[in-house]
């Protein structure tokens, strides 16, 4: 199977001159980008990272995260990319459980430096350059000779799926994971050369990391957009780009059709629109397509744990099968099956299960949780659903606690452990709640004792220790919390307790 580095080798010999990625006014050719790679991958030989050894990357979306990425490949590193909103607390448990080499982050990055320095990694920083050259480079005969193609089977990443839970879930991804799970999405989306996109999803999450590598896969353009705040900007750049296709998670849709001004754009270009990141109701969907008629809208659903993607809703099933996530994408088997392991009839819920290339390898150093999650080549994905009599797969929630907040991850423990810090807090538990914009909002049930704070210092406290995702929008204070008879707190029942 032809790995990512191998991909951007070819493109880069087949079309040298077309742009890959642009940011503002600056714009790098496939050629530029696999020569800066090279250089970027000879540069980290020098600093004695080997193959095998893990460079963690804390970088928004630019020119240099990609740069970084195909870099460190092409020195045979694990690239292990973190949340550019995360604080020391979390970055530093991060670069520990990973054994993290070498941390490549932007200067301003004080939280990310600050880790560093107690994790004692050594650091790089990615400047932001007018020019083509962005990463440091040292001048070698020739890079390639010294710089060996990664073997499919070697790991390529680890991306982090929750905070500082005790046990971070690092998932471990190889280069023949990220490889066919570029392949079933080129396979469906039918992505070439002359498509481009405006990219607003985070590389360090596995949906974003997707968007930019399959398009750089075959030779098409990125666009690159750092955020969300203004979507009438967004919006814009998908006019005057003239992309043929865009990505987001449902709040990212939300968002443009409330404040992107779309009426004003002319958005004919666009070909396809693509959604994961947690589920659409099918009324989003609805003022989506009404919004983005030229687009085919392709609901998706997946894990990190698969690389990314597991089912795809064709644009042509969207009205008979309103609410389904679609079947299987190509080199990947769907089961639903029963807690005795059974395969479920159609139409009766169980946990879904999936099998593939794109399945991870395991959680890094994580071999208990490794073993309860893969069963036999099978990924449990902890979500519970049901297969309809043709095959399509319909979600029915998650069996984790795991908030979903627009793009974003958020385990319960991450926030109850900085709020419990707080003097006069007797107990705490997390829960997600519904939110319209974003899907979920982390919301505090507090137990007060002697002296508990209020709800503006509970926020404050929790904004200088957390990422903003992180930071309550609620905060309840109870009598109790609901438990079971174990003790345990029944989160599903806090939304009750108040």
């Amino acid at each position: 199977m032809q790995t990512l580095v191998a991909r951007l080798e070819d493109t880069a010999a087949a079309m040298p001159g077309r742009i890959a990625l642009q940011q503002g006014p600056r714009r790098i050719d496939y050629r530029t980008l696999r020569g800066d790679a090279l250089a970027l991958a000879a540069h980290l030989r020098s600093r004695s990272v080997r193959p095998g050894d893990r460079v963690g990357l804390v970088l928004s979306n630019s020119i240099e995260a990609a740069i970084a990425w195909y870099g460190c490949w092409r020195a045979g590193a694990v690239v292990v990319p973190l949340n550019v909103q995360a604080r020391e607390r979390d970055l530093t448990v991060w670069l520990q459980h990973a054994g993290v080499r070498l941390l490549v982050h932007a200067p301003e990055h004080v939280d990310a430096a600050q880790a560093a320095i107690l994790s004692g990694v050594p650091t790089l920083a990615a400047e932001r350059e007018a020019g083509p050259a962005v990463m440091p480079a040292d001048t070698v005969a020739d890079p390639e000779a010294e710089l060996p193609m990664p073997d499919p089977d070697a790991l390529a990443a680890i991306l982090y799926t929750s905070g500082t839970t005790g046990s971070p879930k690092g998932v471990a991804l190889s280069h023949r994971n990220l490889a066919a799970n570029t392949a079933s999405i080129l396979d469906y989306l039918q992505l070439g050369p002359d498509d481009s996109t405006v990219s607003v999803l985070p590389f360090y999450y596995a949906y974003g990391a997707s968007v930019l590598h399959t398009h750089l896969a075959v030779g098409a353009r990125v666009v690159l957009e750092d955020h969300l705040v203004y979507p009438h900007l967004v919006a814009e750049a998908l006019q005057r780009e003239r992309a043929t296709g865009f990505s987001g998670v449902p709040s990212t849709f939300a968002l443009l059709l409330d404040r992107g001004c779309l009426d004003r754009c002319d958005l004919s270009s666009l070909r396809y629109i693509t959604q994961a990141g947690g589920a659409m109701a099918p009324a989003l969907a609805r003022r989506v397509r009404d919004a983005f008629p030229s687009a085919r809208l392709f609901v998706m659903y997946g894990q990190t744990e698969a690389s990314a993607r597991l089912t795809c809703l064709a644009p042509e099933r969207l009205d008979d099968k309103p609410g389904s996530v679609g079947q299987g994408i190509a080199g990947v088997e769907i089961r639903v099956r029963r807690e005795d392991g059974r395969d479920a009839a159609p139409g009766e819920q169980g946990e879904v299960w999936a099998r593939g290339d794109n399945v991870m390898t395991g959680y890094w150093n994580a071999p208990e949780a490794t073993a309860v999650t893969i069963v036999d080549g099978w990924l449990r994905t902890g979500d519970l659903g049901h297969l309809d009599p043709e095959g399509f797969l319909w979600l029915a929630g998650r069996r984790a606690d795991m908030i979903k907040t627009g793009a974003h991850r958020v385990h319960p423990q991450d926030v109850e452990e900085v709020i419990a810090e707080l003097p006069g807090v007797r107990e705490v538990a997390v829960a997600g709640i519904d939110d319209a914009l974003l899907g979920q909002v982390v919301a505090a049930y507090l137990v007060a004792g002697a002296g508990v704070p209020d709800e503006r210092a509970v926020k404050a406290h929790c904004r200088r220790r957390l990422a903003n995702y992180k930071i309550p929008r609620q905060v309840a204070f109870v009598a109790e919390l609901p438990k079971t008879a174990s003790g345990k707190v029944r989160r599903a029942a806090l939304t009750q307790a108040t």
